[in-house]
């Protein structure tokens, strides 16, 4: 609760795509971590929707970008889902 032991970093998504409308995400998102956060711990599930595709339609991979690949500090997991 004390702004000034706040700090805030933004996280980049690219969205490939090669149809009319992009994949967007399910919504906006904004996610909180905090101090006593444990390794490995779960900080956010992030949802993709595309118009172009039925409801059963194809499914969305994530991966992390090469260039943060080499980040520790952040990881990706694939639920599957």
């Amino acid at each position: 609760d004390n702004h000034s032991q706040v700090s805030r970093a933004s996280l980049l998504i690219r969205i490939l795509d090669v149809n009319d409308n992009p994949p967007e995400l399910a919504t906006p998102y904004e996610a909180a971590v905090c101090e006593d956060a444990k390794p490995g711990q779960l900080i956010q599930t992030i949802s993709v929707v595309d118009r172009d595709e039925p409801q059963s339609g194809h499914r969305f991979y994530f991966t992390l970008a090469p260039e943060a690949t080499n980040n520790h500090h952040f990881s990706l997991l694939d639920i599957k889902g």
